[in-house]
Parts: structure tokens; C-alpha cells; sequence
């Protein structure tokens, strides 16, 4: 669901820059902020607001996020478990460690 948000957030408020930059909506702070973070390299405020903690700036953040989605995505669409997890690829790695732990417990 974290991702659905980080993904649905990057998707609607690049759309509105480039709305804004064409001139069909006005430009807001947070649109103006967002599009001089993209000029310098760094992450915007509304994406890192909603993304996992980071501080890599903002071309290779993208690319993590690119890795982060195609991980998921293959584990998903594959149906079954990975032999092995990034598990700083996860959001919230505390969670899936825990759960991993309750499985094997119950075994």
C-alpha cells in the first residue's frame, strides 16, 4: 500500500508540473518547490513525505525505486517466494522480519 502511495504521489504531481510548466494550471508552491528540487538533483518534499527514508539524491533514488517495484513485481507475478530477500528493499523491514519469524515458528 506504501508503494501504491509513493508511486500514485510521483505520478499526479509530475503530471501537474508539466501542466504547470505548459501554463494550463497555475504554478503553486509546492509545484515550484518540487519542480526546483528536480533542477537541482534532490528528491522533492512531496515524494520523500510519503517514500521510505532516503538520501541519495534523485536520480539514483528513482532508480532504487525502479529496483524496489521490479522486486516486488516479479515476487508477485511469479506467485511464489524469492530464494533470496532485499530486505532493504521493503518499507518496513521490521514487519516482514517478524513475519518471517512467526512463519518459521509455526513450522
Amino acid at each position: 500500500i506504501r508503494f501504491n502511495r509513493l508511486i500514485a504521489e510521483v505520478t499526479v504531481s509530475l503530471a501537474e508540473v508539466q501542466k504547470a510548466i505548459k501554463g494550463l494550471v497555475l504554478m503553486s508552491m509546492e509545484l515550484e518547490q518540487m519542480g526546483n528540487s528536480m533542477v537541482i538533483g534532490k528528491v522533492p518534499e512531496l515524494w520523500a513525505a510519503v517514500a521510505y527514508p532516503s538520501l541519495k539524491p534523485l536520480g539514483p533514488w528513482v532508480t532504487d525505486l525502479m529496483d524496489r517495484i521490479t522486486f516486488l513485481n516479479d515476487w508477485m507475478t511469479k506467485g511464489e517466494s524469492p530464494n533470496v530477500f532485499w530486505v532493504s528493499g521493503f518499507f518496513f523491514t521490521q514487519a516482514f522480519i517478524t513475519g518471517t519469524l512467526q512463519n518459521f515458528a509455526r513450522k
